[in-house]
């Protein structure tokens, strides 16, 4: 299951992970991307987003990859995540990124690619923030393909994605949480030409 997150939403101003104006990897969110990723109508709001503009935002040009989403594994400020990292994530002692296992300046998991699929529909994006509701679940996101979400908040989701990846995989609603998706970790070099490859993030955490 997936819901739909985006840069600029405060869905809880009182939880510690109720805003997006800032993510797990990037304090300073909504000022990287460039602003509110929707239209900013009391409050940052998301929309619907069409084919024909490359399924970005109408109201603002995004400095970074619209195409983003989280997972629930924060490498950086969970300490169990962060204690185990180098021996969980699978690229973790390839070449770019060996030797980083103590480095609370370099993730491991932001700007990872994910191929995601609904249906017949598959597109590309980039791991931005962490989530949702849980933040070292090894065996989701390393783990077998019978594993499911430890969440069980927003009906159980194990992936949020951004209003881009909710219009390009043809979601049912614009802020749900009612739509199953399948995704894999993809490297870099097998990601397909397609609006994802528009603006690519590629800044550490900050």
């Amino acid at each position: 299951m997936s819901t739909t997150f985006w840069v600029g939403e405060i869905f809880d101003p009182n939880a510690a992970d109720g805003s997006q104006v800032m993510s797990t990897y990037d304090s300073q969110w909504m000022q990287s991307y460039g602003g509110c990723d929707g239209v900013v109508t009391n409050g940052c709001k998301t929309e619907a987003r069409t084919q024909a503009k490359g399924f970005a935002p109408t109201s603002m040009t995004p400095k970074e990859n619209p195409f983003y989403l989280d997972l629930p594994y924060d490498d950086i400020n969970d300490p169990t995540a962060f204690a185990e990292r180098a021996s969980v994530i699978p690229w973790a002692n390839d070449p770019g990124f060996a030797g980083n296992a103590q480095n609370r300046s370099f993730s491991y998991m932001k700007n990872q690619w994910v191929r995601i699929r609904m249906g017949n529909r598959e597109c590309y994006g980039q791991i931005e923030d962490a989530g949702p509701g849980q933040y070292h679940d090894k065996d989701y996101v390393f783990g077998s393909n019978d594993a499911r979400p430890a969440n069980k908040k927003f009906n159980g989701a194990g992936m949020d994605v951004s209003p881009a990846l909710n219009g390009c995989l043809g979601f049912s609603e614009l802020d749900g949480e009612s739509d199953k998706v399948d995704w894999q970790f993809v490297p870099r070099d097998q990601v397909p030409a397609g609006p994802w490859l528009k603006v690519v993030t590629v800044s550490q955490v900050k």
